[in-house]
């Protein structure tokens, strides 16, 4: 048998390796806490 590389499924294969590990990622990404005074936002709404 002769070997033959079967780039189309390697191309599939690496776009779905990286979809998975980038749907990971996006699921742990944390988003950046803000800093927020209440005091502040309480006086600027009266």
């Amino acid at each position: 048998m002769g070997v033959t590389q079967l780039k189309r499924k390697s191309r599939k294969n690496r776009a779905v390796a990286n979809n998975k590990t980038a749907a990971i990622k996006r699921l742990t990404l944390k988003p950046t806490i803000k800093k927020v005074d209440v005091e502040e936002l309480k006086q600027q709404s009266n």
